[in-house]
């Protein structure tokens, strides 16, 4: 497996175009004003943390700890339990303390006294938001978003094993494996990749602290699978963005290929097959997917639950009927997904359940069966109906997105 990353250097025109045409420009953070105030030199610039003049402070900074609490950690350091059920009651709408992770980091700025006491608790909620806790001159609890950079980058490569795996080989962010897989998992069969199949995407990397969050926009990305190549442009059709080929089709189809990510095929579709446990041939009327327990099974398409039960042999499992044709069952799960109960409606993708070995089975798998007009046929020879093409009223602007990106793409060969 080999795999190469280049930072682009677009030109003007055709970072205009891509953000133009993909989405809009995020607007910029808002700049918090309730800081402290003291006053500064002329020749000693201040030095801001959280939106906060931190060089006024000692700075105090920990992780949460298992069944921990922010009142704890503001009661040791001079903030009264009236002014924390103030900040919590008043902004409740704002942050619920309720919240609040353990291992999560946070930070106190201190008055530089004998007392010590605490005027702001800053918790870092996921990498990108915090929320800042003032007790200064007035109480309050406001959200502050951490600088994100991005870098344009190219991926390219030839598999061996699998998608995964070569992006795991190449210390390649997890993100961009499942981007990638997402974006064709309708005409892709992840789990029949073949030696020798090819890959290439033009993507933005996101950072925060100069850590890597992972892949956020996909710019263009083409894929060779047995032979074919199939080119995903991003187009915003209708104020919603997809992916296309170079038709026009959409990439998205009415089913998913797979119901799981990133695992391996451990029994095919057979009119005859021993049964591992009862040793008996009879037929296995679905696909078997190896996945670890607890590995998310999604909904192929949109549908409503008939049926999320455990029944014999086959174990926790949960039927769909997609429409007055195609229906889909998912065997030997370990638990369901939320609100996943007879009646209820799923879209396509929604989490159903979660891999398990529940029934007669010798081990962690998914069985997926599918039916068409209530008789089993091979989920992998399924042809899964497109859904809405680029409109003809829109097939100027697609051109123009359709040209940018297969340049690109091909000067990367």
């Amino acid at each position: 497996m080999t795999i190469r990353i280049k930072i682009l250097l677009f030109t003007a025109s055709v970072l205009f175009i891509l953000s133009c045409q993909q989405r809009e420009t995020a607007k910029h953070e808002e700049i918090l004003t309730a800081i402290d105030t003291t006053a500064v030199t002329d020749t000693v610039s201040p030095v801001f943390m959280y939106g906060i003049r931190s060089d006024s402070f000692d700075l105090i900074s920990g992780n949460i700890k298992r069944n921990g609490f922010l009142s704890e950690i503001l009661l040791k350091h001079g903030v009264t339990m009236q002014e924390i059920d103030q900040a919590v009651r008043t902004f409740r709408s704002v942050f619920d303390v309720r919240s609040v992770r353990s291992g999560n980091k946070y930070v106190l700025f201190c008055e530089r006294d004998s007392i010590a006491r605490a005027r702001y608790l800053v918790y870092e909620h996921d990498p990108t938001t915090c929320y800042v806790f003032s007790f200064a001159d007035s109480i309050y609890i406001i959200p502050y978003k951490k600088e994100i950079k991005s870098e344009i980058r190219y991926s390219s490569g030839i598999i061996e094993t699998s998608l995964w795996d070569a992006m795991m080989a190449d210390s390649l962010h997890p993100t961009l494996a499942f981007k990638l897989s997402e974006i064709f998992a309708w005409t892709v069969d992840f789990f029949g990749l073949q030696k020798g199949d090819r890959f290439k995407v033009i993507y933005e990397e996101i950072y925060v602290d100069n850590k890597s969050l992972g892949a956020g926009k996909i710019f263009g990305a083409q894929f060779t699978w047995s032979g074919v190549t199939i080119t995903a442009i991003p187009f915003i059709q209708d104020g919603k963005e997809s992916y296309y080929d170079i038709e026009g089709n959409s990439l998205r189809k009415a089913f998913l290929k797979a119901p799981l990510q990133f695992s391996r095929i451990s029994s095919r579709y057979s009119s005859s097959r021993m049964h591992p446990i009862l040793r008996i041939r009879r037929p296995h009327y679905g696909v078997d997917y190896a996945a670890p327990v607890g590995t998310p099974v999604l909904a192929i398409g949109d549908g409503r639950i008939t049926s999320a039960k455990r029944e014999n042999g086959a174990g926790l499992m949960v039927r769909i009927q997609h429409n007055s044709v195609y229906s889909t069952d998912y065997l030997h799960l370990s638990n369901y997904g939320r609100g996943i109960t007879a009646g209820a409606h799923v879209k396509q993708g929604d989490i159903i359940g979660y891999v398990g070995s529940s029934g007669l089975s010798t081990g962690p798998h998914l069985d997926f069966r599918f039916y068409k007009n209530g008789s089993p046929v091979d989920p992998l020879k399924v042809e899964a109906p497109p859904v809405e093409p680029v409109l003809p009223e829109n097939l100027a602007r697609f051109e123009v997105n359709k040209a940018v990106v297969v340049s690109l793409l091909e000067t990367f060969n």
